[in-house]
C-alpha cells in the first residue's frame, strides 16, 4: 500500500476518534461547545488529506484512486457533516446515556421524502468532491498522471445516477413500516 492509501486510512481513523470524542465530551462530560468543536474538526481532517495527495500529485506522482478519495472524503464532510453529527447525536443520547426519545424508523412517503434529502446531499457532495478532483487535475496538468482521478468521478457519478435510481423508487414503491411479530 502507497503512503496516500496509508493516509487514508489514519485519517479514517482520526475521524471516527474525534466523533466519539465530541460525543463523549458533548454528552459525558456536558461539555457541548468543546464537543462540537471536536466534531466540527472532521473537514479539517478530511483537508489535510486533501492537501497530502496533492502535494504527492505536485511532486510527481501518479494519482490512483486513493487520491481521488481524499477529495471524496471532502465532499462527503461537507454534505452530509451536519446530519452525520445529528444522526450520531441522537443514538448516543438514546443508546449510550439513555435519554430522549428512540430515533424511529421512517416509512411511506417520510422515508422517501428523507431519502430525497439525502441525494441532495450527495449531489452537493458530489460537486464539492468532482470540484476538488478537477483542481487537482488542473494543477498537474498531465493527463497521463491524472488518468485515475476522472475514473473517480466517473465511478462516482454512476453511483450517483444509481443513487437516484433508489430515490425516484421509494416514491413509487413506498418503504412499507415494519411490523413486529409477536408470537
Amino acid at each position: 500500500m502507497n503512503f496516500v492509501a496509508w493516509m487514508i486510512v489514519a485519517c479514517e481513523i482520526m475521524f471516527w476518534i474525534v466523533i466519539v470524542l465530541g460525543l463523549v465530551t458533548r454528552y459525558v462530560f456536558n461539555r457541548k461547545k468543546l464537543g462540537l468543536f471536536l466534531m466540527a474538526l472532521t473537514p479539517v481532517i478530511d483537508l489535510i488529506l486533501l492537501i497530502i495527495t496533492t502535494i504527492d500529485l505536485y511532486r510527481g506522482a501518479t494519482a490512483t484512486v486513493a487520491h481521488g478519495i481524499a477529495a471524496v472524503y471532502i465532499g462527503i464532510s461537507i454534505g452530509f457533516g451536519k446530519s452525520m453529527i445529528d444522526w450520531a447525536d441522537k443514538r448516543f443520547l438514546f443508546y449510550v446515556k439513555k435519554e430522549g426519545t428512540k430515533p424511529v424508523m421512517l416509512s411511506g412517503m417520510d422515508y422517501a421524502l428523507h431519502y430525497l434529502k439525502g441525494f441532495s446531499k450527495h449531489i452537493l457532495s458530489f460537486l464539492l468532491g468532482a470540484g476538488l478532483i478537477i483542481m487537482m487535475i488542473s494543477l498537474i496538468k498531465d493527463t497521463t498522471r491524472t488518468e485515475a482521478l476522472l475514473e473517480v468521478i466517473k465511478i462516482w457519478a454512476l453511483v450517483l445516477g444509481i443513487d437516484f435510481l433508489f430515490t425516484i423508487s421509494y416514491f413509487i414503491w413506498p418503504k412499507k413500516k415494519k411490523t413486529k411479530i409477536m408470537f
